[in-house]
């Protein structure tokens, strides 16, 4: 998928307000501490940290789109955001050197092929009893990304599975839970999905 062509159209109604309800679940489910730093990962134009800035001191958004990126920066611009910090980076090839407390990421595992080395560069991140903090889509049949060409990721994952990967990969107090569900318009047709919480611990 190429996220640059979506990027300067990605903020509609839905997603803002989709993300709304998603940063309150974040909030809900992990700590919030002004001393603690803080890495989104997969941040897009930043929707969710957006809702979060004020819970953290510090937030280092990560995305390998150059597009997202740059929407996003120019949102930090206009709103004088000053503790958010935008980085474009490909995760798996470009090393990142600082250590966080808490990582979330929203809508973006499904879009990775590699699940196992993601959630293994995730607890390299953390720092000792930081925080894993994942919402993304419950398994589905693949009709919530028909129409997104060259779309290769996962249609979603299984709880369970995604759960035993964790606790294989040494993380603790793993627990997970569908929060939200709602219909996708494909092509003149509803699509129902659901979004799931998933937070660990180092």
């Amino acid at each position: 998928m190429n996220f640059d062509k979506y990027a300067k159209e990605w903020d509609d109604e839905e997603r803002i307000n989709r993300a709304k309800i998603i940063s309150e679940k974040i909030e809900k489910t992990i700590p919030m501490n002004k001393d603690y730093s803080v890495m989104e990962f997969g941040c897009g134009t930043g929707l969710i940290s957006f809702n979060l800035q004020d819970k953290f001191g510090k937030i280092t958004l990560v995305d390998s789109s150059e597009g997202m990126i740059e929407v996003l920066n120019s949102k930090m611009d206009k709103y004088k955001v000053n503790n958010m910090t935008a980085k474009k980076i490909d995760i798996f090839n470009e090393p990142i050197e600082e250590k966080f407390d808490v990582i979330y990421s929203s809508m973006a595992l499904h879009h990775v092929k590699d699940t196992k080395g993601i959630v293994e560069i995730f607890y390299k991140l953390l720092n000792d009893n930081g925080y894993l903090c994942i919402v993304d889509l419950d398994k589905e049949d693949g009709s919530f990304h028909k129409r997104e060409e060259n779309f290769n990721g996962h249609n979603g994952f299984d709880q369970k599975n995604l759960k035993e990967l964790l606790i294989a990969s040494k993380f603790k107090d793993v627990y997970s839970e569908t929060f939200f569900k709602d219909t996708k318009n494909i092509w003149g047709k509803d699509i129902d999905y659901s979004l799931f919480i998933v937070s660990a611990k180092k």
